[in-house]
């Protein structure tokens, strides 16, 4: 043991006393050389500290840079924090669940970039002393499950959309400028990782197949088409391994998809090999693991561990290496690796200047917050009541704990303002003399009263993300769930609220605040109208009022599978999808299926044609908007390859057509992507000879064009 301590001490001071070399400045070389002249310089200390969340290295003028949440916004700052660094305003937009149901690229890719723009401004502030450009985003999992209580932080169930959304993320962070990122997008949580309770120790079975198709296609577009080269593995064991140690980081992500960045354990995923996998007896032999696996950034207290780990021969030097040579090149696209006098890259003036406006505080990032809020929006019902006639109303009533309260999750940032449904509504209604009645709840009736004497009644309710709640574990409405808490129930917790109101009043508007699908049982049946919304936005009043008045005509869709009943699920640890899950699989007939949602106006589909030339499919329709109001439609491509295969949503678009006017709407696929994972050939191509039946529709439940064709050898 002396002889190896004391070998390591004289490697570390032989490298020390080192002349620095800054060749590594030079941008003309390629990234690996850079990459690797940093390496080779480095003493023990600076590569066990790269181990760590920071990617600076002081000796070689490499300036520090860490991690930030920002899921739906610039995470920097909540209500209560102390330290004023760690208070800082930022655009908050609605949650990641939220965007994902706007069913908009475009839309998910500009908000990654406002976010992304911000972190930059506050890295690179004069005034700033917290620098972060390694942001956690987008949440790539699968949302298997509404009982998942982290279902707020992902795009959806499906993995074709999830994908696509991945992808703009991804971009919309990063940017598009070929040397440079804006910031780094580091995907979580890799892999399977869909429950809460059990989570540190819980397994995750399934099979190659629904890896290939369902659990990983999201990272895996994220890396090969998305250029994210940083993410989470997560706490649980996928078939009996953890996923921080898992061999698939390596022999998968690296190897075959590129992932040439940072892979870093989940908070504390360390210390939860020992405590709980119970995979090994001490933390250096975890801690060893863990570096050994090509996971090369610890989310958990590990210095003295690895140090002890080295010492005993459990993991060497090179190993380390290997692990940190992708924190090394995520620096490098961030532009810490250059000399700090270039002027090469284009994101490094961001926030130099100190007469100019913060990013958040422009118009441009107010009207995006109100944009992403009124194009997430989900009408889920609507019986003739919506969009509202002003011009016929004189007076509206507004209740629930959510009319004048918008509540930020676990993840958000600290908004620089916020504009609730009330206050929207009120500067909507004052200015035409319309009286607007509030009440909270139903204390002493106030409810049904207020809901008497209007002329509309509006209820704002759901779940309570609990965000800034100390309890870590606890959720006391069972239908609420958060991370480290899954939902015990899909009950709506004021559906007796809901019945009183429309009792006092059949002409209600539910407005429901939620980061989950609900059950919604009779209130389903007795609101005249179903708008879906989610929380944290700032400008939540505006977007909300922009769609109920009809400013604004709704097209969001849902992204899950609204189930009519907790028992239509099948067991929640259950993995394998095809026992009775999500869209694909499910046999129960469900509240709201998957991509569905109304609009104000109405479309028709026909002259459907369907080509392929070998490498692309090619699926053309005309899309008709046959009623009187402008409008935008979300038609959705699915492919059904065998007749014992359910439909697979492969390709979408969201397309505006004018009130009587119509286009024609093409969506194309790669034939190189367009079947499920084919283990031979290890591809996602359709094979020769396969006849696919194809589908073009407003849902999974409203497929109205129907085709095929035949894939040549």
């Amino acid at each position: 043991m002396k002889n190896i301590l004391a070998a390591i001490a004289l490697s570390v001071c032989a490298t020390a006393t080192a002349q620095t070399d800054y060749s590594f400045h030079d941008t003309s070389l390629p990234d690996s050389v850079r990459v690797e002249k940093v390496l080779r310089q480095l003493t023990l200390d600076e590569k066990i500290a790269l181990l760590g969340t920071n990617l600076g290295i002081e000796r070689l003028g490499i300036p520090s840079c860490g991690t930030v949440e920002g899921l739906h916004g610039l995470s920097l700052g909540s209500p209560g924090a102390r330290h004023p660094e760690y208070n800082r305003p930022t655009t908050i937009f609605p949650q990641a669940y939220g965007l994902g149901e706007s069913w908009d690229t475009t839309l998910v890719r500009r908000v990654a970039e406002q976010a992304a723009t911000e972190a930059r401004y506050y890295t690179q502030h004069p005034r700033s002393i917290r620098r972060a450009l390694v942001m956690f985003a987008p949440n790539a999992d699968m949302g298997r499950d509404p009982r998942w209580g982290r279902t707020e932080e992902c795009f959806g169930e499906d993995p074709r959309l999830t994908a696509a959304l991945t992808v703009a993320t991804a971009r919309g962070l990063q940017g598009d400028n070929p040397r440079y990122w804006r910031v780094a997008s580091l995907m979580k949580h890799f892999l399977a990782n869909s429950n809460e309770f059990g989570r540190d120790s819980s397994n995750s079975v399934f099979d190659e197949r629904l890896f290939r198709d369902y659990y990983s296609y999201p990272f895996m577009k994220g890396i090969r088409d998305g250029g994210s080269r940083a993410f989470m593995a997560a706490y649980n064991s996928w078939n009996g391994t953890p996923m921080a140690i898992h061999p698939c980081l390596d022999s998968i992500a690296r190897r075959e998809w590129g992932q040439n960045g940072i892979i870093c354990t989940d908070g504390g995923a360390f210390g939860l090999l020992v405590d709980a996998h119970r995979r090994y007896a001490t933390r250096p032999e975890g801690a060893a693991a863990i570096v050994k696996a090509g996971t090369g950034m610890f989310l958990d207290r590990y210095n003295d561990d690895i140090r002890e780990a080295l010492a005993k021969g459990y993991c060497t030097e090179q190993d380390i290496e290997y692990a940190i040579r992708g924190n090394i090149y995520v620096a490098l696209k961030l532009g810490l690796l250059d000399d700090p006098a270039s002027t090469g890259n284009p994101y490094a003036s961001i926030g130099l200047d100190t007469t100019a406006v913060a990013p958040h505080e422009t118009p441009q990032a107010r009207a995006l917050a109100r944009e992403a809020v009124s194009r997430s929006a989900v009408l889920l019902k609507n019986a003739g009541l919506l969009p509202l006639r002003l011009d016929t109303v004189r007076s509206v009533a507004l209740i629930g704990p959510y009319a004048d309260n918008i509540v930020q999750d676990w993840y958000s940032g600290m908004p620089p303002y916020t504009v609730t449904i009330r206050r929207a509504l009120q500067e909507e209604l004052a200015p035409r003399g319309i009286e607007l009645l509030y009440a909270t709840d139903n204390r002493m009736d106030s409810a049904m009263t207020v809901a008497a004497k209007a002329d509309v009644a509006i209820i704002c309710t759901g779940n309570h993300p609990f965000g800034t709640k100390p309890d870590w574990k606890f959720c006391p409405v069972m239908s609420d769930g958060r991370e480290a808490d899954d939902r015990r129930a899909l009950r709506l917790p004021d559906e007796e609220l809901i019945r009183e109101v429309v009792r006092a009043n059949p002409r209600t508007v539910l407005v429901l605040v939620s980061s989950f699908p609900y059950a919604l049982g009779q209130a389903a049946d007795e609101a005249q109208a179903i708008l879906k919304t989610t929380h944290c936005a700032q400008e939540q009043g505006h977007g909300i009022v922009d769609v109920l008045t009809g400013r604004v005509n709704p097209a969001g869709r849902t992204t899950q599978t609204w189930p009519a009943d907790i028992l239509d699920l099948p067991p929640m640890m259950d993995y394998d999808i095809r026992n009775g899950r999500t869209y694909m699989y499910s046999k129960a007939e469900p509240l709201y299926p998957f991509g569905y949602g109304l609009s104000y106006t109405t479309f028709d589909y026909s002259d459907l044609k369907v080509s392929t030339d070998g490498d692309t499919l090619r699926v053309s329709f005309t899309l008709r908007n046959t009623g009187d109001r402008d409008g935008e439609e979300v038609p959705q491509m699915y492919l059904r390859i065998g007749k014992d295969e359910p439909y697979k949503l492969r390709a979408f678009d969201r397309v505006a057509v004018p009130a009587g006017g119509e286009k024609r709407v093409v969506l194309t696929l790669p034939m190189a992507d367009a079947g499920d994972w084919r283990p031979a050939e290890r591809d996602f191509r359709l094979s020769a000879g396969t006849r696919a039946e194809v589908a073009v529709g407003a849902s999974s439940a409203d497929l109205r064009l129907h085709d095929s064709f035949k894939v040549k050898k």
